[in-house]
């Protein structure tokens, strides 16, 4: 839609309503030449400048408003109309990264630039980073050697392989992603030999159901509980059941819409009977609280999180297991558990990969023909087994 040209006042911006769905309006400023207000459906208003330069169209964001108010929007579009007169396209010179970065820096907007846009555990990689790696953070990333984070791996690998390995890939991508960003230098974490890791193979046995399930209804943080429960009962990643959002589930048919998996596959997952009490109870739980908006659309929420859900429940857990008097068993190993007890069951390990979201070439041609009720069933079996061993 053309625009057309007006006094940017707090007023008339606040008064503007969203455009129609699926569309954009655009407002021109009358004082800066080039700046320009995009509204878009959901009534979202962002500053820009648009310009022309060597017959291309150049437009480059400045920021939301009121985060970014029109005084400063007016400022910031002159400096970009400068660049652009000096035959500088600003969007590259943003996109420059800086030879003298710190890692602190670097990381950040690794975070911004492509963890938020590609990675769904990219807020786990931001507290593993924050807490392992700050030491480096105030360092120019040129300065930081292959021989340090040769010995941060090998110190760290002394205590958990699997931690040191993740680590030492997460520093290697960020390195990765400088360079193809602008950086001129060498990436650092290269030619580290990783260490083998073995495959654990703890679930919950079924000498420890009960006593497990005796502690877990003991705790009392009932959305860490629940979480658990949950994780238990559906063999979701655990970034998934953390994200979970009420639109996500289809209560009626009792299924599971997950957008997104690690694998980058979207997941639909059946919900036994068990865990849709668990929801409804969660629900009613929720609406007491009273949460804002942004708590409001998780299952389990958390008001000390900035995502608004809960993030880490290592706490709730280690509680759990110490009353249980349970030792040597991770979070992770709830997952590996409901595909434990389908193998006890003797499902096919297609139908647990399918419940799983595993994924590999030849499982794939499988699961492409194979509805979600065997899942269902298979899920129900383990449930079922682990409630015998539980009640004894």
């Amino acid at each position: 839609m053309k625009a057309n040209r007006y006094n940017f006042t707090k007023k008339f911006i606040e008064d503007l309503k969203p455009a129609g769905q699926g569309k954009r309006l655009y407002y021109k400023d009358n004082k800066v030449n080039g700046l320009e207000l995009m509204v878009t459906d959901k009534g979202t208003k962002s500053f820009k400048v648009t310009r022309k330069k060597d017959g291309r169209v150049i437009r480059v964001t400045i920021g939301h408003y009121p985060d970014i108010s029109i005084e400063n929007a007016r400022k910031k579009a002159f400096e970009i109309n400068s660049q652009i007169a000096g035959g500088v396209n600003p969007n590259i010179e943003k996109n420059q990264l800086k030879q003298d970065i710190t890692f602190g820096n670097l990381f950040n907007e690794f975070i911004e630039r492509y963890a938020k846009q590609h990675k769904i555990t990219w807020q786990q990689d931001q507290r593993d980073t924050n807490r392992l790696c700050k030491k480096w953070f105030k360092r120019k990333i040129s300065t930081i050697t292959n021989q340090e984070i040769r010995v941060f791996h090998e110190k760290l690998g002394k205590e958990t392989p699997y931690m040191a390995n993740r680590m030492l890939a997460k520093i290697k991508v960020i390195y990765n992603k400088a360079i193809e960003w602008g950086y001129k230098g060498d990436n650092p974490a290269n030619n580290i030999k990783q260490f083998k890791e073995q495959s654990r193979e703890r679930f919950i046995l079924p000498e420890e159901v009960g006593k497990f399930f005796k502690s877990l209804d003991q705790e009392e943080n009932h959305i860490i509980r629940d979480y658990i429960y949950i994780s238990i009962y559906t063999g979701a990643r655990k970034s998934n059941i953390l994200a979970m959002k009420w639109d996500q589930i289809e209560f009626k048919i009792k299924q599971w819409q997950i957008p997104k998996t690690k694998n980058g596959y979207s997941q639909t997952l059946p919900l036994i009977n068990d865990v849709i009490q668990i929801l409804k109870n969660r629900k009613i739980e929720n609406d007491k609280l009273d949460l804002p908006d942004l708590q409001k659309q998780y299952v389990l929420p958390s008001l000390t999180s900035a995502s608004g859900h809960l993030t880490e429940p290592k706490k709730g857990w280690k509680r759990i297991l110490q009353r249980a008097e349970i030792t040597n068993l991770r979070l992770h190993d709830v997952r590996r558990t409901l595909g434990s007890y389908m193998t006890m069951q003797g499902f096919s390990e297609a139908i647990i990969g399918k419940t799983l979201g595993h994924k590999s070439s030849e499982a794939t041609k499988v699961y492409s023909r194979m509805n979600i009720d065997p899942v269902k069933k298979g899920i129900k079996g383990a449930v079922e087994l682990m409630n015998e061993y539980r009640d004894g």
